[in-house]
């Protein structure tokens, strides 16, 4: 470390030079490397008063209240420090501290405008604030009184649960319900026989709990985790699922605290909130086996255990959570995963029952950091399947054979160790034979998800292939047939894409696959039998003579996007492989043509496409599926609260959405159906691939549909942040290129878009591919900071000195690309305009900075020739020197010239010309015409 990074007192000068030119990141740093190295007392308070500025800039408000309170703990009379913290508290809704902080400015410097108007300010808003209050208060107590009145009409008692729910919204009365004892009658309410009350009171109390940690603690304890996971557990499916959600936010506010932080001593009587998170993760596990349950409030008990476990990034050290999971409850998930709902005993479930305990049990394992830690959970899975495999009778024996079938299904290495236990596979395999058919059922679909796994997959070809045939055409029952076809379908698939490497006789996966379509049409089957033909056919479409038929078969598509748009969430991944293999937006290596002539040279095998996957069957297809109406179905899948929507389906459904907007012609459709809406979350919750995917989906979108139709409201702020994920070196130049266009579009709206953009530290990637060797993407950065220059923020960039930043935009002025003289010569137009200092550096930049400017001006290209006239009229305005210099040279010749303008009379050009004569003129640099005329007809 140099001797001038050590000195604090540099380190500050440096913070406040990047303060004014409003690098707020940068000041920060400085400020705080200074704040390590100083010693002085004196110092530090003014370096955190300067840290706390900048925070108010970036509207982090709980961290420039606490710098501003750090400079007063050491300066009690420091103004400025003090009228910070008042315009966090404020900005944070702490207004009382706000008026103190405030009053206290005004009594120091009673004439100072701005500590007056605050004042004034908070007067106002603390009195607004108070008379709320008092309206607030009436109403709670009002609606209270009418809850509590057994005697009360239904409508009426129903009308006053749902204000409470609409009170409960904001934090004042929030608050007022809280203190009025309001959770007492929230659990009366709770008992209530009306559905719609019950809703209206689990609807408050998130409203109570949303960012409250103390709050959500005490109607933790208060109302007791048992009440809500009976509700949960016993109500209909919607009421499950307000049960959940409101599970959902009290875990968050458990585990995130309080959105506002806490000072002083308020900080320290807070209870360690560890104590009801284990009380309700407990709960939570024992509602798995309990048979008081229902199945959809099972189904919601394990959503939120696969979303509140397993750490949110791997990243983070600490997996305890998930070992106190494995080992408290590890044995009632596996409860879940072997019932076999046709048997008599085992707990209710639903349809996504198993997949949804097939994904807690994947996240589980996956969260897992050692070979200790995998090898203990592989060992309890093994003893439980070897515990009922081993009991006499055929019912334990199912049990555990679909135990294994939901372990195949999620962590499927130990799926795999308990599929090769003794005596599994062959009684998988003798189970198939069975009359019984709840038997086959189960021991087929065990047979089937082994087949997926590289381990058993050839040794069930060799093995089960001819049984799952005989199943097929010898079985009486359709929900064995269409299992078993699956199984066959998946064997028939292991070449994937690849033309040359099919497993059975031509025709045969053609022949399937219209069986699957004739199964998937067919209402009469239960949805869970249709479900599996969609499996069958995620398999089949591989071959792209099975995709042109099935997108031919409009009826089967509709069948399909109706059981998508269903109750049964399993069948989404399903219809995410199938439609990602129609459109073809899988991921194809293309080999290296002289490795392709080596391997055939070695008599290797060498991958060969499909005829029908070219690009022109691709884009037939894609029409024909939008036709049928596959946008509806990708928007309803991706709304889906349910394990089952899975990152890997997630990133299917973005795949698909992309190859959906490849064409320019089709995206106002797309767009019309929902896909703006349903893109961000994909975007933002998804595998790496599957963001990137949606992120270029919604820079297509942006860049030829109008941003505010297609993102409404508020949609349009969260389009920056995955735009902005594109500028990486991670991504294609493509993607690059289209985040930059897209970016454009949205820098050119509003100020308010521009300050997003900003704030997701953008403005440097654009600088960054405004030198990339690519000429369209340079030229897209130099667009889209000709529209960011708009911002002041971004014009004090180009201020500071010690950059090459206007230099850039001169040089970029006088290149041959067309585009990006545009874009330079706009932006340089413009920021001259903004901030006329500029002005005088432009000589500077380079010696040819006139020659650029003269060629600008000579320019046949009108925008060009517009652009150029503007800069040279900015110019002038600013600095007379400047003008004596451009009048010296032949800018005057041009310049009378285009004022003349063309034969089409005077153009925007041609008056902008005219404006800067006159100003030479006014000048005196050179005269006018009737000047010049009276001087040639003097004596």
């Amino acid at each position: 470390m140099s001797d001038k990074e050590k000195d604090p007192a540099t380190l500050k000068e440096e913070g406040n030079n990047l303060f004014k030119a409003g690098d707020m990141h940068g000041a920060i740093c400085c400020y705080t490397k200074a704040l390590k190295l100083s010693d002085s007392q004196a110092d530090c308070a003014v370096l955190h008063r300067n840290r706390s500025a900048c925070y108010l800039k970036l509207e982090d408000y709980t961290k420039a209240e606490a710098d501003a309170s750090k400079a007063l703990d050491a300066d009690a009379a420091d103004v400025k420090a003090r009228f910070r913290r008042a315009q966090a508290f404020q900005k944070l809704g702490q207004l009382d501290q706000a008026f103190l902080d405030a009053q206290r400015c005004a009594q120091l410097e009673p004439k100072n405008k701005a500590f007056q108007d605050l004042l004034r300010q908070l007067g106002a808003q603390i009195q607004q604030k108070s008379m709320q209050l008092n309206s607030t208060d009436a109403r709670v107590q009002q609606m209270f009184s009418l809850l509590s009145d057994t005697s009360a009409k239904d409508s009426d008692r129903l009308k006053a649960a749902q204000n409470l729910v609409v009170l409960s919204r904001d934090e004042a009365g929030a608050e007022l319900i809280f203190r009025n004892d309001g959770v007492r009658l929230i659990q009366k309410l709770l008992a209530s026989k009306q559905e719609e009350v019950v809703l209206s009171a689990l609807r408050t109390l998130v409203g109570l709990c949303t960012g409250h940690q103390s709050r959500t603690m005490a109607i933790v304890n208060e109302l007791g985790m048992e009440q809500l996971c009976t509700v949960m557990g016993s109500g209909t499916s919607t009421v499950s699922l307000a049960a959940c959600h409101l599970l959902q936010v009290m875990f968050e506010a458990l585990t995130e605290g309080m959105s506002r932080e806490i000072r002083g001593k308020e900080e320290a009587i807070l209870p360690e909130p560890s104590k009801e998170l284990r009380s309700m993760l407990r709960h939570l596990l024992e509602m798995m086996p309990a048979s008081s349950v229902s199945g959809s409030g099972r189904d919601s008990a394990i959503n939120l255990l696969v979303k509140q476990v397993p750490r949110k990034s791997l990243k983070m050290p600490d997996n305890s959570v998930t070992l106190w999971v494995i080992d408290q409850g590890l044995k009632k998930i596996l409860e879940v995963a072997g019932t076999v709902p046709e048997l008599s005993d085992g707990p209710p479930l639903t349809d996504n029952s198993h997949m949804s305990c097939s994904v807690l049990l994947s996240k589980l394992y996956d969260d897992l950091k050692s070979d200790k830690e995998r090898e203990n959970f592989s060992k309890l899975c093994e003893e439980y399947v070897q515990q009922h495999f081993g009991q006499p009778g055929l019912e334990s024996k199912l049990r555990a054979i679909q135990t294994v079938s939901v372990l195949l299904q999620g962590p499927s290495d130990v799926g795999n160790r308990t599929l090769e236990m003794s005596g599994m596979m062959d009684a998988v395999i003798s189970l198939c034979a069975s009359k019984d058919v709840t038997h086959q059922q189960v021991a087929v679909e065990a047979l089937i998800h082994a087949a997926g796994k590289a381990k058993r997959a050839s040794f069930i070809t060799a093995n089960g292939v001819a049984l799952l045939k005989d199943l097929y055409k010898k079985s009486e029952n359709d929900r064995i047939r269409v299992r078993a076809l699956v199984g066959l379908c998946k064997l028939g698939s292991a070449g994937g894409t690849d033309f040359s490497m099919k497993q059975f006789a031509e025709g045969s996966t053609l022949k399937l696959a219209k069986q699957c379509r004739k199964w998937l049409c067919n209402e009469s089957l239960p949805p869970t039998s249709r479900r599996w033909s969609v499996e069958g056919l995620a398999y089949l479409t591989f071959d792209a003579d099975v995709k042109e038929d099935l997108v031919e078969d409009k009826n089967a598509l509709q069948a399909m996007f109706e059981l998508a748009k269903s109750e049964d969430k399993t069948v989404l991944f399903a219809v995410g492989s199938t439609l990602v293999n129609c459109t073809n937006s899988y991921d194809v290596e293309k080999p290296d043509p002289q490795m392709v002539e080596l391997a055939k040279y070695a008599k290797q095998h060498v991958p060969e496409e499909h005829p029908k996957d070219s690009p022109s069957f691709v884009e037939k297809r894609l029409v024909k599926l939008l036709e049928a109406g596959v946008v509806s179905a990708l928007v309803c899948m991706v709304k889906q609260e349910s394990p089952a929507l899975t990152e890997s389906c997630r990133e299917c459904i973005a795949r698909v959405f992309l190859a959906l907007v490849e064409r320019q012609e089709d995206r106002g459709t797309v767009v019309a159906q929902g896909a703006g809406k349903a893109l961000i979350p994909l975007a933002s919750d998804n595998t790496d691939t599957g963001k990137i995917k949606a992120a270029q989906a919604l820079a297509k979108i942006t860049i030829t549909s109008n941003p505010e139709i297609a993102f409404p409201g508020e949609r349009i702020y969260e389009v920056v942040r995955p735009l902005v994920s594109l500028l990486s070196l991670e991504c294609t130049l493509l993607q690059n290129f289209e985040s930059l266009m897209a970016l454009t579009n949205l820098a050119g709206i509003s100020e308010r878009l521009r300050q997003k953009i900003i704030k997701e530290k953008a403005v440097a990637k654009v600088e960054g591919y405004m030198f990339e060797e690519h000429e369209l993407v340079r030229a897209a950065a130099t667009e889209c900071m000709c529209n960011m220059v708009l911002s002041t923020e971004v014009q004090k960039l180009f201020l500071a000195t010690g950059n090459d930043r206007l230099k850039l935009l001169v040089l970029y002025s006088g290149e041959e690309d067309e585009r990006l003289r545009k874009a330079a010569a706009g932006t340089l137009a413009m920021l001259t305009a903004e901030q006329p200092e500029l002005c005088a550096r432009i000589p500077a930049t380079t010696t040819h900075w006139l020659e650029i400017l003269q060629a600008l001006l000579l320019s046949e290209i009108v925008d060009l020739r517009h652009r150029g006239v503007v800069i040279v009229h900015n110019m002038m305005q600013a600095d007379k020197s400047l003008a004596e210099t451009l009048m010296e040279s032949e800018a005057l010749e041009i310049l009378s010239v285009l004022a003349k303008g063309g034969e089409a009379g005077p153009n925007p050009a041609s008056k902008i010309a005219q404006h800067c004569l006159d100003k030479a003129i006014e000048y005196g640099i050179i005269k006018s015409r009737e000047a010049k005329e009276t001087e040639g007809t003097g004596p």
